[in-house]
Parts: structure tokens; C-alpha cells; sequence
């Protein structure tokens, strides 16, 4: 059975077909809970075609990481969801040392529930135009070169996004592009308190129903580690967008 709700987040498509009574097969999860923290982890693995076609994404792992303290100005609580964060993408792509590293922030900047991509590249510590000889001392062997790109949405270029995306990464050659999107989730209480990486990549606009070029491997040349937070949520066929805080 292929589900045809539309979600982002492989979880939500997990529990769609469980709640359905379906069998499914190719999906192995796994699901890491801190009640201390109230910190919820859950691995969504697709691991065959068989999978990939009754959960309607491609084959490949799904990490989500739930908490309400996302929401909320509890600095342990953020502290604690970073660093899980940075465990569970070194598990998704195990970086080499001198690895470049491309992050590309999807979205339209001027649409606030879709300007999270836009908003984490002004954030990001660029490093890629310094060299390691012109760094500060104490960051000498401890910062990764990285670029930032925000290229915008097609109805703003007139150009695809993978287009110009693929373009950068022929030019900048990173050995991994990491790419930051805002998403869309079935259940309200996902909005904005959510955070999924997936290493199948990100077919921007999707969860909406748009058709956009994918940036993967396949297009890229090069691993992708897509990066989104739920703003958006979809009920009844009808579209509601949350305003990022």
C-alpha cells in the first residue's frame, strides 16, 4: 500500500499505515525516549523498494527528534537536543577530517513559515573563504570549511533549485551538502517542536504536494543530509502555516 497522505516525516507516514492495520515490510524503527528531558528519537530506516514505495519515500534512514522544549526557553533542554543532534548526523554520514561541507538553506525568505533555510545560512559560521592558515589560533584544527547558499524558490529565480544548487557544488566541490528546509507534519503538536534528518536527501515542496527536482546523491554527485523543522501542518487537504518563533 502506498500511503498518499501528505507529511514530510517518514514517522507520520509509519503511523499512518500502522494505523490502518496494513502489513509493511522493508521499515525497520527504532525509538529512543528520555523522560528526564522529555526528548523522544525515533530511527526510521526504508531499507528496500518494497518499503520505499508503501511509505512513499526513498530508501534510506529517517531520524526525528521530538520535544515540546524546542518551543520553550530551556537552555539545558536545547543544549541536550544539539548535541543529540550532532550524534545522530555523525551516524547518518561519518565526515573525514578536511571535509567541505555545503549547507544550503531552502525556502523563501520573504514567507516566514517557509524562511527557515534562508534564516540558519545567516546563522551558520562560514569558513570556507578564511583558509586554515588565516584562522584564529583557537580555532586552528577545529572548524571544517563550510559555505552557506540560499538559493532562493523557483517562483522568485526562475530557475530550479536543484539547477542551481548542482551548479554551486560543481564549482565549491563539498564533500556533503546539508540541506535545511522548512516541512509539513500531519499532527499539530509536531509544529516547530520537531527536527528530522534523513540521508535520502529532500525533494523540496513535497509534503505539500509541489513536484520540485530532488538533491540527493543521485543529482548531486555528492551525499546530502536533508535538515527540516515542521511549520506547516496538513489537515483535511487544507494547508495551515505556523509562523516560526
Amino acid at each position: 500500500m502506498t500511503s498518499n497522505i501528505r507529511t514530510d516525516l517518514a514517522l507520520e507516514n509509519r503511523e499512518h499505515i500502522s494505523e490502518s492495520g496494513h502489513d509493511l515490510t522493508g521499515v525497520d524503527v527504532t525509538t529512543e525516549i528520555d523522560d528526564d528531558l522529555g526528548i523522544t528519537v525515533t530511527w526510521v530506516s526504508i531499507t528496500d523498494e518494497t518499503g520505499a514505495s508503501a511509505m512513499g519515500k526513498p530508501v534510506g534512514n529517517y531520524v526525528t527528534i521530538e520535544s515540546i522544549a524546542m518551543k520553550e526557553n530551556d537552555t539545558e533542554a536545547h543544549e541536550e537536543i544539539i548535541k543529540i543532534l550532532a550524534r545522530k548526523l555523525g551516524k547518518l554520514h561519518n565526515l573525514q577530517p578536511g571535509a567541505v561541507i555545503l549547507i544550503v538553506g531552502l525556502g523563501n525568505r520573504h514567507v516566514t513559515p517557509d524562511a527557515l533555510g534562508p534564516q540558519v545560512c545567516e546563522k551558520i559560521l562560514v569558513t570556507r573563504h578564511i583558509g586554515e592558515e588565516n584562522m584564529p589560533q583557537d580555532l586552528q584544527g577545529r572548524v571544517r570549511a563550510v559555505s552557506a547558499l540560499a538559493p532562493g524558490v523557483m517562483g522568485i529565480t526562475g530557475i530550479e533549485t536543484a539547477e542551481i544548487v548542482k551548479g554551486v557544488a560543481d564549482k565549491v566541490k563539498p564533500d556533503m551538502i546539508i540541506a535545511v528546509d522548512a516541512l509539513a507534519a500531519r499532527r499539530t503538536s509536531r509544529i516547530n517542536a520537531t527536527i528530522q534528518m534523513s540521508d535520502a536527501g529532500i525533494n523540496p515542496g513535497a509534503g505539500l504536494g509541489n513536484k520540485r527536482a530532488a538533491i540527493n546523491k543521485a543529482t548531486m554527485g555528492v551525499p546530502v543530509i536533508a535538515v527540516g523543522v515542521p511549520t506547516a501542518y496538513i489537515m483535511q487537504n487544507a494547508i495551515y502555516m505556523h509562523f516560526l518563533l
